[in-house]
């Protein structure tokens, strides 16, 4: 990988390390939620999927930027799920969740971090650099069991505190049935996704494999 790709990732990772600077004196400070503390507070903000795939995002993209070569089937699974979740995450927001709040000033800031800059610098920065070649069909089918996981603690847990991160994950407001319905939804299209950037990367390392050996 180029010194270009290194310095991108890196930069990738540091943005997420500036939104979570920037969100977690913001989220300890507050006094309109359901939690009464500030440690209960910014416990329970690294219960939402924006951050811990903002999380998986930071880990992998610095994992990248210090040993490209490396390669190992966790380093894969959580690649693709940092990939995958990001692009999903921006999705969402853009089209359910903006706008239901009314946020500015920092709070802002650190919103447009976790949500549109650190996508864009992600995905960008997967297919301009890679590394290619660390996707196959058994990492993709391991990669859905991160949302897998998310929807069974959070739907758990909001069963025990009555609380819910999102609106299409609030059983008391949809009941069991919709909120089934959607996190099969979700399972789905994540492993499509999923599947789809396992394509999109065979055809990117075609592609390079094809300009190496026509500069060659």
């Amino acid at each position: 990988m180029s010194v270009t790709g290194r310095v991108w990732h890196a930069a990738t990772a540091a943005v997420v390390v500036v939104a979570l600077v920037i969100q977690v004196p913001i989220t300890a400070a507050a006094q309109d939620g359901a939690f009464d503390t500030p440690g209960a507070r910014v416990a329970n903000l690294f219960t939402f999927f924006t951050i811990l795939t903002n999380l998986l995002v930071a880990g992998t993209s610095l994992a990248v930027a210090l040993r490209p070569e490396r390669r190992s089937t966790v380093l894969a699974v959580l690649r693709l799920d940092a990939l995958v979740g990001i692009g999903v995450t921006a999705a969402v927001h853009h089209t359910l969740l903006a706008g239901l709040r009314e946020l500015s000033g920092a709070e802002e800031l650190a919103d447009q971090l976790f949500h549109s800059v650190t996508p864009a610098l992600a995905i960008v920065g997967w297919v301009l650099f890679g590394p290619r070649g660390t996707t196959d069909r058994r990492v993709v089918l391991l990669s859905v069991l991160y949302p897998v996981a998310w929807l069974a603690f959070t739907l758990a847990r909001g069963a025990v505190i009555d609380w819910y991160p999102y609106p299409f994950v609030d059983v008391a407001l949809l009941g069991y049935g919709q909120v089934a319905l959607n996190c099969v939804g979700i399972a789905v299209l994540f492993g499509v996704l999923a599947a789809a950037v396992l394509g999109l990367d065979r055809l990117l390392g075609r592609r390079a494999a094809g300009g190496a050996r026509i500069g060659a």
